[in-house]
């Protein structure tokens, strides 16, 4: 019987992967083609048409090592994107949803900054807290081995997601008015988005974007300390 592994390993030994990947990619493959080349021969086929058929499997191999680096690279990069993004930006949407129902439970109220419809509504014990979360998720991100761009992105992903809900207001009002036959004043609609983004959005965005800077400071200057210290 033909080692399977061996010509599977010299045939992809080409593979852009490191060592223990390009094991895993061999012994599978060789695996299947065993098993495969198993069942011909309890049908009855002889050795050569066994080998044949089997090796007949695998038409293209080029075609096939480019294949496995695609579908190797791009799994590895859906993983990175989910620890350095999308997992701790999630943490820090709902930590911070968390902390803000929590201050209301407790009875803490917005503070109303300004008069008439001008006036602007700011949770400070909130933004306080904004300041850790934001830190937190570009801990996170940056321990992941994520960017500068990515920590900071997860640092402050809640704002994104409310800045996403506040404008996908827009649309949502042409489609009520055209349901119900109202008229709708988008003056009076954009100028209480307005008001409402800088309370909800521009200042706790601000926090949340100081925290993750902190963060990358810091681990900036951590870094930068244990250059110095090796050389």
């Amino acid at each position: 019987m033909p080692d399977w592994q061996k010509l599977v390993s010299q045939v992809l030994s080409g593979l852009a992967l490191d060592a223990a990947e390009k094991d895993e990619v061999h012994a599978e493959l060789a695996a299947h083609l065993e098993d495969f080349y198993e069942s011909l021969r309890t049908k009855g086929l002889s050795e050569q048409a066994a080998i044949q058929q089997t090796l007949a499997q695998v038409a293209n191999w080029p075609d096939l090592r480019r294949k496995i680096l695609i579908a190797k690279k791009g799994r590895d990069f859906m993983k990175k994107r989910l620890h350095q993004l999308w997992i701790p930006g999630f943490l820090t949407f709902i930590l911070s949803t968390v902390f803000l129902m929590t201050l209301q439970k407790l009875g803490f109220q917005p503070r109303i900054v300004g008069d008439g419809p001008n006036a602007i509504l700011f949770c400070a014990p909130w933004l306080e807290s904004l300041l850790f979360v934001g830190a937190l998720g570009a801990y996170l991100s940056s321990r992941a081995g994520g960017s500068r761009g990515a920590a900071l992105f997860a640092s402050v992903f809640p704002v994104l997601a409310l800045t996403t809900a506040f404008l996908l207001m827009f649309p949502i009002d042409l489609i009520v008015e055209r349901a119900i036959g109202n008229h709708v004043d988008f003056s009076i609609v954009a100028t209480a988005l307005l008001r409402e983004g800088i309370g909800w959005i521009l200042v706790p965005g601000a926090a949340l974007l100081v925290g993750g800077l902190l963060v990358q400071f810091l681990l900036s200057r951590r870094l930068t300390s244990r250059s110095v210290a090796g050389s």
